[in-house]
């Protein structure tokens, strides 16, 4: 057998990129240095797929470190564009403050509407605000209740901080960004990808025609199981998203006590 310097052909020209090997007309003839420091060039790189896995993993390590030392919170979602006269901005406050006083972080799209809304009621009730917001196609700022926002560019990172340091949802009306967040959510926690994490909608008669149809389509046609309705609560009460929040957190803390007995 030739060894690799007597092989012609397909050997010619190899050069090694990090840990990619290229030959032929594909083997770069300058280094990876070289074309940081040697010249501007082009600028058509920042958009190439390698370029956004890091931007991506500068997301998630941004967020991460802004958000590790959260304490217990609650993501409310809902409508950007409820006006503050509308009552679903006054229940919004409501839920902000009263999250804010059982002693929750409050964390929203960051947004204005039914996210501002709860970010002004944290406030309100001197808690913790925490906004994370999207770059969208329009203009959108952070709302000015917000204490500790976080701009993300994929929607998917943010998607990953709002699960993660959240103890539950609470979904006022919204549009399609609250029926996605809402089903992402519920998908989680069916597949038990999250658990003991209530998803709460407030708003009985927006949210009742949903509600109904899965009952009485998805679920009759068993698409879902019967117990997989009892994933979801429905309320009009400030005072019963408090008591389902902190119901789960108290099976939460007593599952975390037995596992603890457990191990010793």
């Amino acid at each position: 057998m030739p060894s690799p310097e007597d092989r012609t052909g397909p050997t010619r020209g190899v050069r090694q990129r990090g840990p990619i090997q290229m030959r032929g007309d594909r083997a770069e003839r300058t280094t990876t240095d070289q074309r940081l420091l040697d010249t501007r060039g082009p600028t058509d790189w920042v958009h190439t797929d390698p370029w956004r896995v890091l931007r991506i993993q500068a997301e998630f390590v941004e967020g991460f470190g802004a958000l590790a030392d959260v304490p217990r919170a609650v993501t409310v979602f809902g409508s950007a564009r409820t006006p503050h006269e509308h009552a679903e901005y006054t229940a919004g406050r409501e839920i902000g403050a009263a999250l804010a006083k059982a002693g929750y972080a409050v964390i929203t799209g960051g947004g204005p509407g039914i996210m501002e809304a709860a970010n002004q009621g944290a406030c309100d009730a001197e808690g913790f605000s925490i906004g994370l917001g999207i770059e969208l196609p329009f203009e959108q700022r952070l709302n000015d209740w917000v204490d500790l926002g976080i701009n993300f560019r994929y929607f998917f990172a943010r998607k990953t901080m709002f699960v993660k340091y959240s103890q539950a949802f609470v979904c006022l009306p919204g549009g399609f960004g609250t029926l996605d967040e809402l089903f992402e959510a519920l998908t989680l926690v069916q597949t038990h990808k999250i658990t003991r994490f209530p998803i709460i909608l407030v708003g009985t008669e927006f949210w009742g025609g949903l509600v109904e149809w899965i009952r009485t389509t998805v679920a009759a046609q068993a698409k879902i199981s019967a117990a997989d309705l009892e994933l979801l609560h429905v309320t009009d009460s400030v005072e019963d998203v408090v008591a389902i929040i902190e119901k789960s957190q108290r099976g939460l803390d007593e599952s975390a006590l037995i596992g603890t007995e457990d191990a010793w």
